[in-house]
Protein backbone atom coordinates (compact mmCIF):
# COMPACT_ATOMS: atom_id res chain seq x y z
CA UNK A 1 0.00 0.00 0.00
CA UNK A 2 1.00 3.55 -1.00
CA UNK A 3 1.39 5.65 2.37
CA UNK A 4 -0.35 8.88 2.13
CA UNK A 5 1.41 12.57 2.27
CA UNK A 6 -0.01 15.38 4.27
CA UNK A 7 0.06 19.32 3.45
CA UNK A 8 -0.86 22.30 4.93
CA UNK A 9 -0.53 24.66 1.77
CA UNK A 10 -2.28 25.42 -1.13
CA UNK A 11 -0.27 26.30 -4.77
CA UNK A 12 -0.91 29.36 -7.76
CA UNK A 13 1.74 29.30 -10.13
CA UNK A 14 0.95 31.97 -13.18
CA UNK A 15 1.43 29.56 -16.14
CA UNK A 16 1.44 32.03 -19.14
CA UNK A 17 -0.56 35.29 -18.96
CA UNK A 18 -1.54 38.30 -21.92
CA UNK A 19 -2.37 41.12 -19.49
CA UNK A 20 -1.52 44.73 -18.64
CA UNK A 21 -2.72 47.94 -17.79
CA UNK A 22 -2.73 49.00 -21.11
CA UNK A 23 -5.15 46.47 -22.40
CA UNK A 24 -8.00 47.81 -20.30
CA UNK A 25 -7.07 51.10 -22.37
CA UNK A 26 -7.05 50.40 -25.44
CA UNK A 27 -10.46 48.74 -25.19
CA UNK A 28 -11.61 51.45 -23.65
CA UNK A 29 -10.52 54.14 -26.30
CA UNK A 30 -11.59 51.85 -29.32
CA UNK A 31 -14.45 54.08 -29.76
CA UNK A 32 -12.85 57.47 -30.23
CA UNK A 33 -9.28 56.24 -31.26
CA UNK A 34 -7.66 58.35 -28.47
CA UNK A 35 -4.22 57.42 -27.51
CA UNK A 36 -2.99 55.49 -24.97
CA UNK A 37 0.13 57.59 -23.59
CA UNK A 38 2.62 55.31 -22.15
CA UNK A 39 6.17 56.88 -21.31
CA UNK A 40 9.51 55.54 -22.25
CA UNK A 41 9.84 53.94 -18.93
CA UNK A 42 6.48 52.03 -19.36
CA UNK A 43 4.84 54.25 -16.94
CA UNK A 44 1.22 54.86 -17.91
CA UNK A 45 0.41 59.17 -18.06
CA UNK A 46 -1.85 60.59 -15.48
CA UNK A 47 -4.71 60.93 -17.79
CA UNK A 48 -4.26 56.94 -18.53
CA UNK A 49 -3.92 56.60 -14.85
CA UNK A 50 -7.50 58.43 -14.35
CA UNK A 51 -9.37 56.51 -17.04
CA UNK A 52 -8.19 53.16 -15.43
CA UNK A 53 -9.76 55.29 -12.33
CA UNK A 54 -12.73 56.13 -14.14
CA UNK A 55 -13.83 52.91 -15.43
CA UNK A 56 -13.52 50.77 -11.97
CA UNK A 57 -15.24 53.33 -9.90
CA UNK A 58 -18.18 53.72 -12.92
CA UNK A 59 -18.15 50.43 -12.82
CA UNK A 60 -17.44 49.94 -16.72
CA UNK A 61 -16.36 46.73 -16.92
CA UNK A 62 -16.43 45.20 -20.69
CA UNK A 63 -12.89 46.97 -20.80
CA UNK A 64 -11.54 44.96 -17.90
CA UNK A 65 -12.35 41.59 -19.86
CA UNK A 66 -9.48 42.06 -22.67
CA UNK A 67 -6.97 40.03 -21.25
CA UNK A 68 -5.99 36.70 -19.91
CA UNK A 69 -4.02 34.52 -16.65
CA UNK A 70 -3.99 30.69 -16.91
CA UNK A 71 -2.89 29.51 -13.35
CA UNK A 72 -2.05 26.15 -12.17
CA UNK A 73 -3.67 25.25 -8.75
CA UNK A 74 -2.75 22.46 -6.36
CA UNK A 75 -5.68 22.37 -3.93
CA UNK A 76 -8.04 19.69 -1.91
CA UNK A 77 -11.38 18.64 -3.99
CA UNK A 78 -13.50 20.63 -1.71
CA UNK A 79 -11.64 24.22 -2.44
CA UNK A 80 -11.76 23.46 -6.37
CA UNK A 81 -15.60 22.37 -6.12
CA UNK A 82 -16.41 26.00 -4.59
CA UNK A 83 -14.09 27.86 -6.85
CA UNK A 84 -15.84 26.12 -9.47
CA UNK A 85 -19.07 27.80 -8.57
CA UNK A 86 -17.64 31.32 -10.53
CA UNK A 87 -18.78 30.27 -13.87
CA UNK A 88 -18.97 33.73 -15.79
CA UNK A 89 -15.04 34.85 -17.21
CA UNK A 90 -13.54 31.45 -15.92
CA UNK A 91 -12.24 28.37 -17.72
CA UNK A 92 -11.01 24.97 -16.21
CA UNK A 93 -9.69 21.72 -16.71
CA UNK A 94 -8.79 19.49 -13.82
CA UNK A 95 -7.16 16.50 -13.13
CA UNK A 96 -8.92 13.49 -13.93
CA UNK A 97 -9.99 10.54 -11.32
CA UNK A 98 -11.57 8.76 -14.49
CA UNK A 99 -7.65 8.59 -16.45
CA UNK A 100 -5.41 8.09 -14.07
CA UNK A 101 -4.90 7.13 -10.85
CA UNK A 102 -4.88 9.38 -8.13
CA UNK A 103 -1.91 10.25 -5.58
CA UNK A 104 -2.40 9.97 -1.78
CA UNK A 105 -2.49 13.70 -0.92
CA UNK A 106 -3.90 15.29 1.78
CA UNK A 107 -5.20 18.43 3.30
CA UNK A 108 -4.14 18.95 7.07
CA UNK A 109 -5.13 22.34 8.45
CA UNK A 110 -1.96 24.25 9.81
CA UNK A 111 -1.06 25.50 13.11
CA UNK A 112 -2.62 28.74 12.23
CA UNK A 113 -5.74 27.73 11.16
CA UNK A 114 -8.81 28.43 13.34
CA UNK A 115 -11.05 25.42 14.02
CA UNK A 116 -13.76 26.72 16.07
CA UNK A 117 -16.79 28.33 14.96
CA UNK A 118 -19.04 30.73 17.23
CA UNK A 119 -22.41 32.54 16.45
CA UNK A 120 -25.27 31.60 14.50
CA UNK A 121 -25.10 31.31 10.77
CA UNK A 122 -24.56 34.83 8.56
CA UNK A 123 -23.09 36.55 12.07
CA UNK A 124 -21.05 34.03 12.97
CA UNK A 125 -16.50 34.00 13.81
CA UNK A 126 -14.02 31.83 13.52
CA UNK A 127 -11.71 31.51 16.46
CA UNK A 128 -8.15 29.40 17.25
CA UNK A 129 -8.66 26.31 18.51
CA UNK A 130 -6.14 24.64 21.47
CA UNK A 131 -3.56 22.69 20.87
CA UNK A 132 -5.50 19.43 21.98
CA UNK A 133 -8.27 20.16 19.02
CA UNK A 134 -5.44 20.83 16.57
CA UNK A 135 -4.15 17.35 17.62
CA UNK A 136 -6.98 15.59 17.55
CA UNK A 137 -8.10 17.18 13.73
CA UNK A 138 -4.59 16.03 12.79
CA UNK A 139 -4.75 12.37 14.25
CA UNK A 140 -8.47 11.77 12.81
CA UNK A 141 -7.80 13.15 9.43
CA UNK A 142 -4.62 11.17 8.94
CA UNK A 143 -6.62 7.96 10.08
CA UNK A 144 -9.50 8.58 7.92
CA UNK A 145 -7.32 9.61 4.94
CA UNK A 146 -5.61 6.67 5.33
CA UNK A 147 -8.22 4.13 5.42
CA UNK A 148 -10.02 5.61 2.10
CA UNK A 149 -7.07 5.61 0.15
CA UNK A 150 -6.45 1.63 1.24
CA UNK A 151 -10.01 1.60 0.15
CA UNK A 152 -9.27 2.92 -2.91
CA UNK A 153 -5.91 0.74 -3.77
CA UNK A 154 -8.24 -2.79 -2.45
CA UNK A 155 -10.35 -1.37 -5.34
CA UNK A 156 -8.04 -1.02 -8.01
CA UNK A 157 -6.29 -4.34 -7.31
CA UNK A 158 -9.46 -5.73 -7.54
CA UNK A 159 -9.76 -4.81 -11.10
CA UNK A 160 -12.46 -1.97 -10.31
CA UNK A 161 -12.08 1.15 -13.00
CA UNK A 162 -10.42 4.29 -11.43
CA UNK A 163 -14.14 6.07 -12.30
CA UNK A 164 -15.83 3.71 -9.70
CA UNK A 165 -13.15 3.05 -7.37
CA UNK A 166 -12.48 7.26 -6.49
CA UNK A 167 -15.68 7.46 -4.86
CA UNK A 168 -13.98 6.07 -1.44
CA UNK A 169 -11.68 9.04 -1.37
CA UNK A 170 -12.52 12.51 0.50
CA UNK A 171 -12.47 15.82 -0.32
CA UNK A 172 -9.75 16.43 1.48
CA UNK A 173 -7.96 15.20 -1.50
CA UNK A 174 -5.44 17.15 -3.69
CA UNK A 175 -6.29 17.87 -6.72
CA UNK A 176 -4.64 20.25 -9.91
CA UNK A 177 -6.46 22.72 -12.68
CA UNK A 178 -5.58 24.98 -14.75
CA UNK A 179 -8.07 27.92 -14.21
CA UNK A 180 -8.20 30.93 -16.74
CA UNK A 181 -9.83 33.88 -16.34
CA UNK A 182 -9.40 37.98 -17.27
CA UNK A 183 -9.13 40.65 -14.55
CA UNK A 184 -13.02 41.63 -14.30
CA UNK A 185 -13.48 37.89 -13.47
CA UNK A 186 -10.52 37.82 -11.07
CA UNK A 187 -11.68 41.36 -9.59
CA UNK A 188 -15.26 39.11 -9.03
CA UNK A 189 -13.34 36.52 -7.33
CA UNK A 190 -11.05 38.11 -5.09
CA UNK A 191 -14.34 40.43 -4.00
CA UNK A 192 -15.76 37.15 -2.70
CA UNK A 193 -12.99 34.97 -1.62
CA UNK A 194 -10.62 37.81 0.15
CA UNK A 195 -11.66 39.52 3.37
CA UNK A 196 -9.99 42.65 2.71
CA UNK A 197 -10.97 45.86 5.25
CA UNK A 198 -11.12 48.16 2.20
CA UNK A 199 -13.99 45.97 0.63
CA UNK A 200 -17.72 47.64 0.77
CA UNK A 201 -18.82 44.94 1.18
CA UNK A 202 -17.17 42.56 3.37
CA UNK A 203 -16.88 39.00 2.51
CA UNK A 204 -16.14 35.72 4.72
CA UNK A 205 -14.41 33.17 2.86
CA UNK A 206 -13.34 29.88 3.79
CA UNK A 207 -9.28 30.25 4.43
CA UNK A 208 -8.05 27.79 2.41
CA UNK A 209 -9.90 29.30 -1.19
CA UNK A 210 -8.54 32.77 0.13
CA UNK A 211 -5.32 31.41 0.64
CA UNK A 212 -4.74 30.62 -3.03
CA UNK A 213 -7.26 33.87 -3.71
CA UNK A 214 -4.06 35.83 -1.93
CA UNK A 215 -1.45 34.44 -4.08
CA UNK A 216 -3.68 34.98 -7.77
CA UNK A 217 -3.75 38.44 -6.90
CA UNK A 218 -0.58 38.84 -5.81
CA UNK A 219 0.02 38.01 -9.57
CA UNK A 220 -2.23 40.03 -10.68
CA UNK A 221 -1.14 43.24 -8.95
CA UNK A 222 2.47 42.35 -10.64
CA UNK A 223 1.01 42.47 -13.81
CA UNK A 224 -2.02 44.81 -13.92
CA UNK A 225 -0.51 47.60 -10.68
CA UNK A 226 -2.40 50.41 -11.83
CA UNK A 227 -6.12 48.18 -12.30
CA UNK A 228 -5.17 46.47 -8.89
CA UNK A 229 -4.56 50.03 -7.33
CA UNK A 230 -8.05 51.19 -8.86
CA UNK A 231 -9.61 47.41 -7.89
CA UNK A 232 -8.78 48.48 -3.90
CA UNK A 233 -9.75 52.28 -4.07
CA UNK A 234 -13.02 51.82 -5.05
CA UNK A 235 -13.85 49.06 -2.46
CA UNK A 236 -12.67 46.07 -3.97
CA UNK A 237 -16.05 45.59 -6.40
CA UNK A 238 -15.54 43.91 -9.72
CA UNK A 239 -17.00 46.61 -12.19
Amino acid sequence: MTTPTFRSDITVELVKHNAADTDVLFAARVSTGTKTLVGETGDLAKRDLGLINYLMRDKHGSPFEHNSMTFRIEAPIFVIREWMRHRSGWSYNEESGRYTELKPVFYIPSLDRKLVQEGKPGRYTFVKGTAAQHEIVSRVMEYAYQEAYEAYQVLLDAGIAREVARSTLPVGLFSSMYATCNARSLMHFLGLRTADERATFPSFPQREIEMAAEQMERFWAQLMPATHTAFNTHGRVAP
